[in-house]
């Protein structure tokens, strides 16, 4: 596979239309960098160039939902190091808010989006690898 993004340490990738021109763009988590990275789709296996979000500390797992119930994607990012995940506020045309952030447990490494108390918004469950815990963060 052909690199089409050059930062270091590429941790976590999800797959959504982020800006609803119905082709699959990418949001990889850059844990050195404490970024993420937004490739907007081309519909054909390439991709526009990277643009770079800043995150907490070690971004190392990404999920999508839309948490703030404007019909627009946002990013969720679980910050290994930093003990919290960062959300970033989609604008519907690819392009995001910086991020706002959330404590978690200690060390989150790994999340998924669901509806957990079915009041129909997206949760954020975390896996908290150095304290051995599960979160669910109700949206």
């Amino acid at each position: 596979a052909e690199g089409i993004c050059r930062l270091a340490h590429k941790i976590s990738v999800a797959v959504c239309d982020f800006n609803n021109d119905t082709r699959l763009d990418i949001v990889v988590a850059n844990e050195y960098d404490d970024t993420v990275s937004v490739l907007l789709g081309y519909g054909n296996g390439s991709f526009a160039n990277q643009t770079i979000y800043s995150t907490g500390w070690a971004p190392y797992s990404v999920a999508v939902g839309d948490f703030n119930n404007d019909t627009r994607l946002d990013i969720v990012v679980a910050n290994l190091y930093g003990n919290t995940v960062s959300v970033l506020l989609g604008y519907g045309n690819g392009s995001f808010a910086n991020q706002t952030t959330c404590s978690t447990g200690a060390g989150p490494k790994s999340l998924a989006v669901g509806d957990f108390n079915n009041d129909t918004r997206p949760d954020i469950v975390v896996a908290n690898f150095n304290d051995h815990t599960v979160g669910v963060l109700l949206r």
